[in-house]
């Protein structure tokens, strides 16, 4: 299942910031492709506030609702702004992400990608910051066991940016994992392998500068994937950002789409074995068009083979 909106276009940025609408139609673009033609598609509900309050207290929902303008642009910091569409682009992404959940969990589909913006997962319970404003996979993860009783949820984010915001949310919650490939030391500062939450629930494979597919396979398979094994989650939510692509302008790793849907496959496989084949995904970066564009269809197409 894709879930999508039309709202996500309204979300506005500065001229020149990576993080633009044209994100969403590269991806519309490349999904309209016959190969996608059997892909059910919904438009992503607005969100609860109640469901956001799951990862961020109330005082900071009314912040960000606040903080957006009746016109023009309002920054909260050098690199995240708020637009008049903001709010609803924002609410549409939390429906998006939880809709995908109950989807999932209640068996109407195999899997759900939520191709939605503004991204979230270096949205800290108290701070927007690095283009996020709510943290969507960590709301998600929260829906699931509020509304539907997962015990265990992870979250696997292979975003070049470590997601700072999900470890923060995540960090003293046994029932709650997160796992990160990411290049290190890099933006946000954070991911290092030393950083392992109160109950070793998160798991951080740093990569350098310059690592491609056989780096990033690697730490997978030794650091990633047996660690998620161990958890075995009753639901798998992907943090899917695209910009440890060769091509991006952001990142300095050097994956290929086959280095994504080879992830994806693999995620597949465990959730497989723990969480009947239950997995959400939700974008994250990626700022290179074509980059994201192709990449997007490798993880769209890996997903639609469950």
């Amino acid at each position: 299942m894709l879930l999508h909106h039309t709202a996500y276009l309204d979300h506005l940025t500065p001229v020149g910031h990576p993080e633009r609408p044209d994100r969403i139609r590269a991806i519309d673009r490349i999904l309209e492709h016959e190969r996608f033609q059997a892909l059910e598609r919904e438009p992503a509900p607005l969100g609860a506030v109640e469901d956001v309050l799951l990862a961020h207290p109330a005082e900071y929902v009314d912040m960000i609702r606040n903080a957006v303008p009746s016109e023009g642009l309002f920054r909260l910091d050098m690199d995240t702004t708020v637009s008049p569409g903001s709010w609803e682009a924002a609410m549409r992404a939390v429906g998006g992400a939880c809709l995908a959940v109950d989807e999932v969990v209640s068996r109407k589909v195999s899997n759900a990608f939520s191709a939605s913006r503004p991204p979230g997962h270096h949205a800290e319970r108290i701070r927007a910051m690095g283009f996020c404003l709510f943290n969507n996979a960590a709301v998600a993860a929260r829906h699931a066991q509020a509304k539907h009783g997962a015990e265990r949820v992870a979250v696997v984010d292979f975003d070049v940016h470590h997601g700072n915001g999900t470890q923060d949310i995540f960090w003293s919650d046994p029932t709650l994992m997160y796992c990160s490939t990411h290049q290190a030391p890099f933006y946000p500062g954070t991911g290092a392998a030393s950083e392992t939450g109160e109950h070793g629930n998160i798991v951080n494979a740093p990569l350098s500068a310059g690592d491609g597919g056989a780096e990033f396979r690697e730490a997978m398979d030794i650091v990633i994937l047996p660690r998620l094994e161990e958890f075995a989650p009753d639901l798998i939510i992907i943090s899917a950002g695209f910009d440890a692509h060769a091509r991006d302008p952001l990142g300095g790793l050097n994956l290929v789409e086959t280095d994504f849907a080879w992830a994806t496959e693999r995620l597949m496989d465990v959730a497989a074995r723990h969480a009947q084949g239950r997995v959400v995904s939700l974008l994250e970066g990626g700022y290179d068009l074509e980059g994201l564009a192709r990449s997007t269809a490798a993880h769209v197409m890996t997903l639609m083979t469950a």
